[in-house]
């Protein structure tokens, strides 16, 4: 397939540079929509939310933010190309934040490579023995074709918390679908999860977190940080890791994007049934019975109230 007609076919998901329709989760009714098409939509809508003008301190923030994390991202692309990233995903808000923000980055990662392919064919990325050509192809088949191409999904690794919940297990289900994730599960410790993860996807080289500063070992990490002495060798890529609480949800609910459940009854931080209830600090009354949404919450040092 020729560079023009990859250009066409993702032109073909828009309208005058807009996408043809709101991103939504699709029923069983519908036609899956194709990963080009879902990241134009996610790109339309960043897109519209950056041109918005706002007196509102806290989107301005969130729009300051999402600058900042797409930079990130795009220098990750350059770095690695598609097919030697990951996504560490579990259904949380934000790693759901930074899934939408790379969706809509791929758009102008693909035009730039495909322009760059066009002109100047050794500036295209170069393939091993062990990786197939970097091509545009239609969509792939299986997860197991490697080629790094926009209609591929993106690699994702859901390692599984002890007792999960069944609305989490649910959403990342469905998510993972209405995105095109390519996503491996691991019912395993942190450490041999990334062990057993590399062995089936041998090609990736770095990975990213939706880890924030304020969570556990978050206070000192970058952007860019390789893994630690004795873990996997990977790179970790942290494009949200300055965000606030209070901005992961303004991000989310500004562009209306589809979550978890149980963000809506307290929980404010998931993990499995047996470390995680409703934040107390968002109790409405004195039983305990009842809660808030996780977005009706402010601080961040508060976040984790409801994990043991």
């Amino acid at each position: 397939m020729t560079a023009n007609s990859v250009c066409q076919r993702w032109q073909d998901a828009r309208i005058n540079g807009a996408a043809k329709t709101e991103p939504q989760v699709v029923s069983r009714a519908e036609a899956p929509r194709t990963l080009p098409n879902i990241c134009f939509e996610l790109k339309a809508k960043v897109d519209a939310f950056l041109r918005e003008q706002t007196d509102d301190r806290v989107l301005a923030d969130v729009q300051r933010q999402v600058w900042t994390s797409i930079d990130v991202i795009q220098e990750a692309l350059g770095r690695y190309g598609l097919e030697h990233l990951s996504l560490s995903y579990n259904g949380g808000k934000d790693c759901l934040v930074l899934l939408v923000l790379i969706l809509a980055c791929l758009p102008d990662w693909v035009s730039r490579s495909t322009r760059s392919t066009a002109t100047d064919p050794d500036t295209a990325p170069k393939s091993t023995d062990t990786d197939p050509p970097i091509t545009m192809s239609s969509p792939v088949s299986s997860p197991s074709d490697s080629a790094a191409t926009p209609d591929q999904p993106l690699q994702a690794i859901y390692i599984v918390a002890t007792h999960p919940f069944a609305e989490v297990e649910d959403f990342v289900t469905k998510s993972a679908s209405v995105y095109h994730l390519d996503l491996k599960r691991y019912a395993l410790p942190m450490r041999p999860a990334l062990e057993a993860y590399l062995k089936d996807r041998p090609a990736v080289k770095a990975i990213f977190l939706g880890t924030r500063r304020t969570d556990p070992h978050g206070e000192h990490l970058t952007h860019f940080d390789p893994t630690d002495e004795g873990w996997p060798q990977l790179m970790r890529i942290h494009p949200v890791i300055d965000w606030h609480y209070v901005e992961i949800w303004a991000f989310i609910r500004h562009l209306q994007i589809p979550f978890c459940e149980l963000y809506n009854r307290g929980f404010t931080s998931l993990g499995g049934v047996k470390d995680t209830r409703p934040n107390p600090a968002l109790a409405i009354g004195g039983d305990g019975s009842k809660f808030r949404p996780a977005y009706e919450l402010r601080a961040d040092d508060e976040e984790r109230l409801g994990r043991d």
